[in-house]
């Protein structure tokens, strides 16, 4: 599908949702079915109009951005923190199978432990500054790349690692020629998901401890039950989520220029 169409149709698909919501919330529209009242609709579920309007008076005024740089430094740093580390482990633990084995179960254990519950223990330790959401948010990241990127080097031929050691490599040209090269695919992939990982950490941390951030917004809108800036706060932080994402996309691209593309495959 050509992309100028492809675009069209997901805006299409957009600008059916912001009608369909319009027309499901706008007092007096149609006949309410589900509420007992007209405005019920529009208390629970906010009107596009005002939450356009809200994001609007934001950048109007310029409040949202002190507020988005917070949030935006928080995740950029948890997110390159927790893949920085889940990068080097996920390595090490790959390439050796006695530390590997010694580590296994710990390493299941903080898996398998509902990480958002550590928030308020970070918040005690790193205090409500930045340092406490970050922390949250290479928790986050951390396991999705490192088990990315444990896969990915696991997944290389023994017999293509045989061969490179008789023609003489060295641990390092393994590595940098082989290792790398097998598990960035897998990286990306977890590089995708970490993004919303790590807003998601920022904006739990704010939540419970802020004094600035979206997160912060949007809680001190549902104090005073006003729906309309708890969405424009998610609307903002879902785009720019998509930003960073794109973000991460363009690198990947960069990078794997090696790997054929999904248009190229479907031609062959």
């Amino acid at each position: 599908m050509p992309e100028m169409r492809l675009r069209i149709l997901q805006v299409l698909v957009l600008g059916l949702l912001i009608v369909f919501w319009y027309l499901m919330t706008a007092p007096g529209l149609i006949p309410p079915f589900y509420f007992d009242k007209p405005n019920r609709a529009a208390f629970f579920f906010g009107e596009p109009q005002k939450v356009f309007w809200v994001i609007v008076d934001w950048f109007a005024t310029g409040e949202i951005f002190r507020h988005l740089g917070i949030t935006l430094l928080e995740t950029a740093l948890g997110f390159v923190i927790g893949a920085a580390f889940g990068l080097g482990i996920g390595l090490w633990l790959a390439l050796s199978p006695t530390a590997s084995a010694v580590m296994d179960p710990y390493i299941k254990g903080f898996n398998s432990m509902p990480r958002v519950v550590l928030a308020p223990i970070f918040a005690v330790w790193f205090g409500l500054g930045i340092w406490s959401k970050v922390a949250l948010g290479v928790t986050l990241v951390f396991f999705v790349v490192f088990f990315n990127v444990y896969q990915g080097v696991r997944e290389v031929s023994p017999n293509l690692i045989a061969n490179a050691r008789m023609l003489g490599a060295s641990s390092r040209q393994l590595l940098r020629s082989i290792y790398l090269p097998s598990a960035m695919s897998w990286v990306f992939a977890s590089l995708h998901n970490a993004v919303g990982l790590a807003f998601v950490g920022a904006v739990v941390g704010e939540y419970l401890g802020s004094s600035m951030g979206v997160g912060y917004l949007i809680l001190q809108a549902e104090g005073t039950f006003d729906i309309n800036t708890v969405f424009a706060g998610i609307l903002v932080l879902t785009a720019f989520a998509l930003a960073l994402d794109g973000a991460v996309g363009a690198v990947e691209r960069r990078l794997m220029t090696w790997q054929p593309r999904a248009s190229e495959t479907e031609k062959v």
